[in-house]
């Protein structure tokens, strides 16, 4: 699997494994998944402490245990500060004690003296971002923490965060997929999607992460709408479907290939999180990265989404989708 270096500092494959389901699958089933993520040249694999509350860690954990040799051979990333029962959302906790605690006990749980990467899950409006700096300089100092990063954040929070960290922030993670396509909407300047479904107020976090070199991974690049789904085979997306099908049998590779593959194109080199924990599934996927996605080819699907969004009448750039079904994030 090709390779590049996230932030510009830690090399990595151009694919991540999103390890959140995990904590629903036996250890058998894991160990398979994160086999097959190495097989075919995975080397990132991302965490929380709250998926699965913290059994996904665990049983990443113990595949870790099983196998001593797997460590040094991949990179482990783990997120804090979201904080949730039942995964419906409390509150948000970024104070140094609570980063210093969550760290620990994430390392415990996947059975390793240090992250690759530790970020901060989603926002916090409460947060003191000398805190955070602390907590970052304690952690990177006691070698626990090599980089650090953030999820869910635009880039004034950003710029709040470093106005205080000694570290640069080399990831922020939020969601992006062909028929999620808010990151690219706010970048335009031309009005392609209408202005009401357009969220400027947070900023253009995609030009904005180039500039500042820090790499954008791609949270639910299945997904539609916020937690609405996957959009392929979904009768809401017509338009969409039908170009997505076209070029899959056109290159001889799946949808699912194709809908990464158009992520990849993006010149921003944003990383696809793969949240499967079907073997059979994760190595189809991984066939995008062999996919060649014409500048023509990119922009087709990109109108074919928007048509199939305008259609449905979408007026929230938050996406309460009329179409949303269960709340489970789709990676």
């Amino acid at each position: 699997m090709k390779k590049f270096k996230i932030g510009g500092v830690l090399e990595s494959s151009v694919l991540a494994q999103g390890c959140m389901r995990q904590c629903k699958v036996s250890l058998e089933e894991a160990d398979r998944v994160i086999h097959t993520a190495l097989d075919c040249g995975i080397t990132f694999f991302d965490h929380a402490d709250v998926y699965g509350f913290g059994k996904s860690e665990e049983v990443f954990g113990k595949v870790l245990n099983l196998r001593s040799d797997i460590r040094s051979k991949i990179l482990v990333q783990s997120k804090c500060t979201l904080i949730r029962d039942d995964f419906q959302t409390l509150t948000n906790d970024q104070t140094k004690e609570h980063i210093l605690s969550s760290c620990e006990a994430s390392l415990k749980r996947l059975g390793t003296d240090y992250l690759d990467v530790y970020m901060l899950h989603a926002p916090d409006t409460l947060v003191e971002p000398e805190e955070v700096a602390e907590a970052f300089d304690l952690l990177h100092a006691q070698g626990k923490v090599r980089y650090f990063g953030v999820s869910n954040h635009r880039p004034l929070q950003i710029e709040l965060l470093h106005k205080y960290l000694n570290q640069r922030l080399i990831i922020d993670q939020l969601q992006f997929s062909v028929a999620h396509t808010d990151l690219v909407d706010a970048s335009m300047t031309m009005r392609l999607r209408p202005a009401a479904n357009i969220d400027r107020t947070g900023g253009d976090v995609l030009t904005y992460t180039r500039i500042h070199d820090m790499t954008i991974q791609a949270w639910s690049p299945f997904q539609f709408g916020f937690y609405g789904g996957v959009f392929m085979g979904n009768e809401g997306y017509p338009k969409l479907n039908a170009a997505v099908n076209r070029m899959a049998e056109e290159k001889g590779v799946s949808p699912s290939a194709i809908a990464i593959a158009w992520i990849l194109r993006h010149p921003a080199r944003i990383q696809p999180l793969i949240g499967t924990t079907n073997a059979a599934r994760l190595k189809d996927i991984c066939t995008a990265t062999e996919v060649e996605m014409s500048r023509e080819e990119w922009y087709e699907l990109y109108r074919m989404s928007l048509a199939d969004e305008e259609k449905d009448d979408m007026t929230s750039s938050v996406h309460h989708d009329p179409k949303a079904q269960m709340p489970t994030k789709q990676n």
